[in-house]
C-alpha cells in the first residue's frame, strides 16, 4: 500500500456521487417493480411484521448492493470510480476483498435501515434510536479516515487491505 494517496477529495466526491446516483437508480426500479407486483397480487401494499420489514430491506436493497459493488470492485472499480478515473489496488486481489470492503463501508446504510424501519414500528425506542446513532458515528468515521489519513483508506480498506488510486 502507498503510505500517501494522490486521489483528492473532489474525485473522491465524483465518485461517491455517480455511485449514489447508481444505487438511486436500482432503488428505483426495485420500487417500481416491488410497486407493480404488490398491486398485481394484493391490490396494494400487504402489512408486514417488522421482522418481516426488515427482512426485506436487508435481502432487496443491502444484499444485492453490497454484492453488486463487491463484484465492480472485484473488476476494478464501481461505475463511479471508473468515470473518476481511480481504480481500486488490492494487496491481495479477489471477490472477498473487496466483498469484506463493501460489507464495511454499507453496513451504516444497513444499520440506518433497521433503525428506521423498527423506529416505524415502535415510535422510534431506545434500540432504534441506538441504531441510527451507531449508523451515523460509524459514517462519520469511515468519511473521517476517507478524508484524514494520509493514504486516503477508510475502515474497509484497512480491513480488506485496498486502497483507491488514480488510474495510471
Amino acid at each position: 500500500m502507498n503510505n500517501t494517496s494522490d486521489v483528492g477529495f473532489r474525485l473522491r466526491v465524483k465518485e461517491l456521487f455517480i455511485d449514489w446516483l447508481v444505487i438511486s437508480a436500482y432503488l428505483l426500479a426495485l420500487f417500481a417493480v416491488t410497486g407493480l407486483f404488490y398491486w398485481a397480487a394484493f391490490r396494494g401494499i400487504p402489512e408486514f411484521s417488522e421482522t418481516g420489514a426488515q427482512l426485506i430491506a436487508f435481502f432487496a436493497s443491502v444484499v444485492p448492493v453490497v454484492l453488486i459493488f463487491a463484484a465492480l470492485d472485484a473488476g476494478g472499480g464501481s461505475i463511479g470510480k471508473r468515470k473518476a478515473g481511480l481504480t481500486l489496488y488490492f494487496e491481495r486481489p479477489g471477490f472477498g476483498a473487496a466483498l469484506v470492503r463493501n460489507i464495511v463501508k454499507f453496513l451504516p446504510w444497513q444499520l440506518g435501515h433497521m433503525g428506521t424501519i423498527r423506529g416505524m414500528y415502535t415510535e422510534f425506542d431506545g434500540l432504534s434510536i441506538g441504531l441510527e446513532l451507531v449508523s451515523v458515528a460509524m459514517l462519520i468515521i469511515l468519511l473521517g479516515m476517507g478524508v484524514l489519513r494520509k493514504d486516503k483508506r477508510h475502515l474497509g480498506d484497512v480491513l480488506a487491505g485496498t486502497q483507491v488510486r488514480r488510474t495510471s
